[in-house]
């Protein structure tokens, strides 16, 4: 615990760090933009959604209780005919940036946390920081751009969209890398 309290300066600054890479890629740069679709009929779809009044949470549709339901007949139609898809609903009202960018910090700050102890116990303190730097990089790497994997695998999300989401993971990386590199003691 003690080498993590004095590796506190790389783990803030490296969240710094990736947040402000972050908010490049998404506020300047805006390579995201076009990984989002519109419906053309969104009124619609607006008012056939609020008029089921669903509680924040996920849903599939068509909704399959299970494995064996799959196979039945009505699923297979269901399917066929579609829409197919995963629905993401939040609370109504604006969105509350403050609160996801703070939460989004707070994770930027438990992967430099992680990657820290990592290459504390694999390196030790004191060690060369290169190889100190590059297991945080790779500890970065994995913590930010994996998860991103799944949804492709498992959602639907575009895989062009995925791959977008590893290179700001690499980004992130190399930035804590960084950081890593010129702090660690």
């Amino acid at each position: 615990m003690s080498a993590l309290v004095s590796l506190w300066l790389p783990i803030l600054l490296s969240a710094v760090v990736v947040f402000v890479i972050s908010s490049l890629v998404h506020m300047v740069f805006k390579w995201h933009a076009a990984d989002y679709g519109r419906f053309e009929n969104e009124e619609a779809i607006r008012v056939a959604i609020r008029g089921a009044h669903p509680a924040p949470g996920r849903y599939v549709i068509p909704f399959c209780g299970g494995m064996k339901d799959m196979a039945s007949e009505a699923m297979k139609q269901k399917y066929a005919e579609g829409p197919v898809g995963h629905v993401t609903m939040l609370p109504n009202g604006q969105p509350n940036m403050g609160k996801y960018l703070g939460m989004w910090f707070l994770l930027s700050v438990l992967v430099s946390a992680v990657a820290a102890f990592l290459a504390v116990k694999a390196y030790g303190l004191g060690a060369p920081a290169l190889g100190a730097a590059k297991m945080a990089g790779a500890v970065a790497f994995v913590g930010y751009g994996f998860g991103t994997l799944q949804e492709s695998v498992w959602m639907g999300r575009p895989w062009s969209a995925t791959i977008k989401y590893l290179i700001d993971a690499a980004l992130y990386a190399v930035g804590t890398a960084a950081v890593f590199y010129f702090l660690w003691r």
